[in-house]
C-alpha cells in the first residue's frame, strides 16, 4: 500500500514538473513573438513643416497584436519613397501616421492640411474680433456678420450666424501649433466648402465679421435666428402693484350737534379715548 502511494507520488512530481516547463516554454515563446514588432514614433518634439528623418524618428517595441492604422513599423518603410514632412505637430514617443505627414515628395503647405472637397479662406480681425486671441489652430468657430444701422436700409442693426462649426487652419501664417499664451491675431484662416468661401468673402465687403469659439466637441449646426436691435432692448417690466397705503396714527370722528355735521381727525389714542 505505501509503495504505491509513493509511485503515485512520483508521477505527480513528473507531471507536474513537464507541465512547469511546458508552460513556461510557452510564456517564453510568446513574450518574445509579442516582443518582436515594432512601431515608427518621433525621437523627439517635431514641428509642423519639419522634414523626417532617420534622426528625429525612433522604432519602440510593440507588443499589441495590432498597430494603430496608417503607423509605420520600420524608419525604412516611412523613408524609403521620398522625403516627408509633418503635417501636425507630433509629440515625443508619439507614434508617427500617415494622416500627420505628407506623402512622399510632397511639400508641408496649407492645402496638404485641408480635407477632400474643402477651401481655406481668410478672415480679418482684430483683439475682439478674435476672441481676444484665444483662438488656436484645430479649434472651431462660428461666423458671425454685423451690421450697423447705417449700413442697413432700414436703419435697424443686425448680426446673423452665417457659418458655423468652420475648423480653424491658421492664425496669421502659423498653421497647426498651439501656443500657450494668447496672441492677438490679424487674420484667422478657415477650412470651408466653395460655397461657404462665396459667402464669407461677400459677407466682408457688406458688414464686419467676428468669430464665436466653440467647444471641441460642438460639431453640429443649431438653428439660430438672427438677432436685431430690438432684441437688445430689455424686457418691459410688469406693471408695480399698487402699494397699499400706510396705516395711518389718526381716526376721523364725526360730531352731529342738531344740524351742524363736523369731522375731526384725531390721534388713535384720543380717539378711542372718546
Amino acid at each position: 500500500m505505501r509503495a504505491n502511494n509513493v509511485v503515485v507520488l512520483v508521477v505527480a512530481v513528473v507531471l507536474g514538473g513537464i507541465a512547469a516547463i511546458l508552460t513556461r516554454n510557452w510564456l517564453v515563446s510568446h513574450g518574445q513573438a509579442s516582443s518582436e514588432g515594432t512601431i515608427v514614433v518621433a525621437a523627439k518634439p517635431i514641428a509642423f513643416g519639419t522634414q523626417l528623418t532617420a534622426d528625429n524618428l525612433t522604432e519602440i517595441a510593440w507588443t499589441a497584436a495590432d498597430r494603430p492604422d496608417g503607423s509605420y513599423a520600420t524608419k525604412q518603410d516611412l523613408l524609403k519613397d521620398g522625403r516627408r514632412t509633418a503635417l501636425a505637430a507630433i509629440a515625443r514617443k508619439e507614434p508617427v501616421l500617415r494622416t500627420k505627414i505628407t506623402s512622399p515628395g510632397q511639400r508641408a503647405t496649407l492645402s496638404t492640411t485641408l480635407d477632400p472637397g474643402k477651401r481655406a479662406v481668410t478672415v480679418r480681425v482684430d483683439d475682439v474680433r478674435g476672441v481676444a486671441g484665444f483662438i488656436q489652430p484645430g479649434d472651431r468657430v462660428d461666423v458671425v456678420l454685423i451690421r450697423t444701422e447705417a449700413e442697413t436700409k432700414n436703419g435697424e442693426g443686425y448680426s446673423d450666424v452665417i457659418l458655423q462649426s468652420a475648423r480653424v487652419l491658421a492664425i496669421d501664417q502659423v498653421t497647426s501649433e498651439r501656443s500657450e499664451q494668447a496672441t492677438v491675431a490679424k487674420a484667422v484662416t478657415l477650412e470651408v466648402s466653395a460655397e461657404e468661401a462665396q459667402k464669407i468673402l461677400l459677407a466682408t465687403n457688406v458688414g464686419r465679421l467676428s468669430l464665436i469659439l466653440r467647444q471641441p466637441d460642438q460639431v453640429g449646426a443649431e438653428n439660430l435666428h438672427r438677432v436685431t436691435e430690438a432684441d437688445l432692448s430689455a424686457a418691459r417690466s410688469a406693471p408695480v402693484a399698487a402699494r397699499a397705503p400706510a396705516p395711518s396714527n389718526t381716526r376721523h370722528v364725526t360730531v352731529y350737534s342738531g344740524i351742524r355735521v363736523e369731522g375731526f381727525d384725531l390721534p388713535i389714542g384720543i380717539a378711542s379715548k372718546e
